[in-house]
């Protein structure tokens, strides 16, 4: 239980996919990136989650990504694989591929194309036979905002005592705390967002996957120590701090705004994919002007 533990409590990045003018995958970039994380203090990644531009990449490119961030991480760092498929076996194929590539977790979005007949009852045989025969331990991803699918407090209460899952991260704005009450040695629940992370961890969580550790992962890992610490006199206010600036980064644009951060804070975020259009210049000089007065840029 202490080994998963020491997996799963810390700070994870969901990992961005660097792209080149060509929209042609830029592994330097990401490499690159790697290297500055692992000097971060950041526990470890989600690769090819939302930020990562899942759905925007090719089978081929996914596994290359995957390879790439298991091989450049630093030492003791963990790797979550996102498996964001609507049809059951691609997801079984895309597990036992990610283990084979190094990969220490799944982490299984809810299918969404069929999304009326998501029952909690179809979600609990796909989780929980998937957890059966997959070579990592899984965690489940509630992202509504995605899929279109929420993972019920009823169904990962079902879901808990499996196994073969070791959690959960949500990502959804219905709140944390109703999944919170099933957090235990064997059951970890990250928070999803930055907006959330302190207070989440005031009431138990571990840790969590936040898109703005992609472009400042120092100020992340404060408010993560300070959660660690149930300090909540630093706590608090950093938390409000954070989230003003992850509001005026991820909240408007998504992955594009994440990325057009991390190139103002020195990292290698490139462009999205179409169809998703960049930040303009104004855009983007707006956004510095937010980080320069939040005091995260000079």
């Amino acid at each position: 239980m202490l080994e998963l533990l020491n997996k799963m409590a810390g700070v994870f990045v969901p990992i961005s996919t660097p792209f080149g003018d060509d929209e042609a995958v830029d592994y330097d970039a990401l490499i690159f990136n790697l290297g500055r994380y692992a000097q971060s203090g950041v526990l470890g990644y989600l690769a090819l989650g939302s930020n990562g531009e899942n759905r925007s990449l090719t089978e081929e490119e996914k596994l290359r990504v995957l390879a790439t961030i298991v091989r450049h991480k630093g030492a003791g760092q963990v790797v979550m694989a996102a498996a964001t498929y609507d049809a059951q076996r691609d997801t079984e194929r895309f597990l036992k591929q990610a283990a084979d590539l190094g990969a220490d977790f799944g982490l299984v979005l809810s299918p969404g194309y069929f999304r009326k007949q998501m029952t909690d009852d179809v979600l609990f045989r796909y989780f929980s036979t998937l957890a059966d025969t997959s070579p990592i331990p899984l965690l489940i991803y509630n992202a509504p905002g995605f899929c279109g699918v929420t993972v019920s407090p009823a169904l990962a209460g079902r879901l808990a005592g499996h196994p073969g899952i070791a959690g959960m991260k949500d990502s959804a704005a219905s709140g944390i705390e109703q999944f919170l009450k099933f957090e235990s040695d064997s059951f970890h629940v990250l928070a999803g967002s930055a907006n959330f992370l302190f207070p989440a961890m005031m009431n138990g969580s571990v840790g969590g996957t936040v898109s703005l550790a992609n472009s400042f992962p120092s100020i992340v890992m404060e408010l993560f120590r300070h959660g660690q610490a149930r300090d909540e006199a630093r706590g608090v206010p950093l938390q409000a701090r954070v989230t003003r600036i992850n509001q005026t980064i991820a909240g408007p644009y998504g992955p594009s705004g994440v990325k057009a951060a991390m190139n103002l804070g020195g990292f290698k975020g490139g462009i999205p994919r179409r169809p998703l259009l960049p930040p303009t210049a104004a855009q983007v000089e707006a956004m510095r002007q937010v980080l320069i007065e939040e005091g995260i840029l000079p």
